[in-house]
């Protein structure tokens, strides 16, 4: 297996909503949501840096597609960083993130390894941690 991950798909309860959220409030590229000739096929996928594709999926959808029964998402279970140039930008998006409706978790405040982050749930409960962290700055 190479180092690499290609698409991180998130499980949401209601992908047009979660498709506003990441696209309207966010601000994050997208065609929207494709795939809805298919029975449990309509995803919606957003262009990050890198190549890297982060998708949204109706969770009905992936308990189909993997046998698995549906579960509750679990906010502790993975986070999402988004590691930002300036100090600045974390207040920012975090801002920009509360009026698209995410649940700010931890406002943004300085940290104990000299950076500056807080936190943020999205619509279904996915938490976000936007970082400036000044010997991890992103390279685009």
């Amino acid at each position: 297996m190479k180092p690499r991950i290609s698409v991180l798909t998130l499980g949401v309860a209601d992908l047009e909503h979660s498709l506003s959220f990441y696209r309207d409030g966010l601000g994050l590229p997208t065609e929207g949501i494709i795939g809805r000739e298919f029975e449990h096929g309509a995803v919606a996928f957003f262009e990050l840096s890198g190549g890297l594709k982060l998708a949204i999926w109706a969770q009905d959808d992936i308990s189909h597609d993997t046998g698995l029964p549906k579960q509750p998402v679990s906010s502790t279970a993975v986070t999402i960083g988004h590691n930002v140039l300036r100090r600045e930008e974390v207040d920012e998006i975090m801002s920009k993130a509360r009026r698209a409706g995410a649940e700010i978790v931890k406002i943004a405040q300085d940290t104990f390894y000299g950076g500056y982050a807080g936190y943020f749930k999205d619509p279904d409960g996915h938490l976000w941690e936007i970082v400036w962290n000044p010997q991890l700055l992103p390279t685009d």
